[in-house]
């Protein structure tokens, strides 16, 4: 991956809507998905076999997270698992996309972590922090920075991909980085004496996950992209379930060459969405952390200040409740 801004990557691919349309000939619906755990899940449903007891023709593709939203944007897969505020600078360049269900909030999974002898965010004023810059990790940074009375301006960034960034960290050139889990845990185990100084738990809500399906082929294929829908919940059911947790968690460290115990025990930094929280959030009171109205309304001024787009994104041209509110 380049450590570039994804989103000047993006627009490589992306000239007006007609260039990001899937083939709505094509008889399998592909779906992105990468190594957070609350994409990690549907993995659940590839091994037990529910799209093919669904009846429809559903291909789960993996990706590094920053080349899913490429080949969303280049019309290569139908949907993605992404983070709203990264599907928001998507649609910025052109490919939108429609929210078809609430995945789920990190809750301390994502993590700036600092380098030994850096011990809080202030520390890091006058520093170099590795980041994959314009997405969700930059945009934590920003919150841990103004929670802490500082802005970007008080560090130098330093393009990094998320996937590189223990290696970053553990070469002593940047004073922090930011990932999720698990490359955060990666991070922290392979630099001895390195700390969290910021986490999503710090931000409820800000960073939200979604199914983010191409217009187009929701148009063309409404009912078997609400069985995927319904599929996706049933995947976080058999998590939460304490009867089939265990199962779940091996199928998922086994997707990412994770051990099951180590998996297991950060699972709780992403708070998954069941179906009755996910009906709740689209409705979501005014104001409330994970409502994702409200959380993409403080994402996309974030967005903007960083310049990851220049014009915003509204909200409602991306939620789409109709699905998850109709399931049962």
């Amino acid at each position: 991956m380049k450590c570039v801004p994804r989103i000047a990557c993006l627009a490589l691919f992306v000239s007006g809507l007609a260039a990001v349309q899937p083939s709505l000939s094509a008889a399998t619906l592909k779906i992105g998905y990468s190594d957070w755990p609350g994409y990690t899940v549907f993995e659940v449903a590839n091994q037990k076999g529910w799209f093919k007891d669904a009846g429809v023709d559903a291909q789960l593709v993996w990706f590094d997270y920053g080349p899913s939203i490429d080949a969303f944007s280049a019309g290569k897969i139908d949907a993605n698992c992404v983070v709203a505020s990264d599907a928001m600078g998507a649609g910025a360049a052109g490919a939108k996309a429609k929210f078809i269900a609430l995945i789920d909030y990190s809750e301390g999974s994502d993590m700036i972590v600092g380098k030994p002898g850096i011990t809080s965010i202030k520390d890091l004023k006058g520093q170099k922090v590795g980041i994959e810059l314009t997405l969700v990790e930059h945009m934590l940074l920003i919150e841990g920075l103004e929670q802490n009375g500082m802005t970007a301006n008080d560090v130098t960034l330093v393009g990094t991909s998320t996937n590189n960034t223990p290696q970053t960290l553990a070469s002593g050139s940047v004073a922090a980085i930011g990932a999720w889990y698990p490359i955060s845990y990666q991070a922290l185990t392979q630099v001895p004496g390195s700390k969290k100084l910021f986490t999503s738990a710090q931000a409820k809500g800000l960073i939200y996950d979604v199914l983010a399906v191409n217009p187009a082929s929701l148009a063309a294929h409404p009912d078997d992209w609400a069985k995927i829908a319904a599929i996706y919940y049933k995947c976080v059911a058999y998590l939460m379930d304490p009867a089939t947790r265990d199962d779940a968690i091996k199928i998922m460290a086994a997707k990412v060459g994770a051990d099951p115990v180590v998996y297991g025990k950060y699972v709780p930094g992403t708070h998954f969405e069941t179906l009755a929280e996910a009906k709740a959030n689209y409705k979501g009171d005014a104001g409330s952390a994970t409502n994702i109205h409200d959380s993409m309304v403080k994402s996309d001024k974030v967005l903007l200040d960083i310049g990851a787009y220049k014009n915003s994104q509204k909200a409602e041209d991306y939620i789409y409740p109709d699905i998850v509110l109709a399931l049962q």
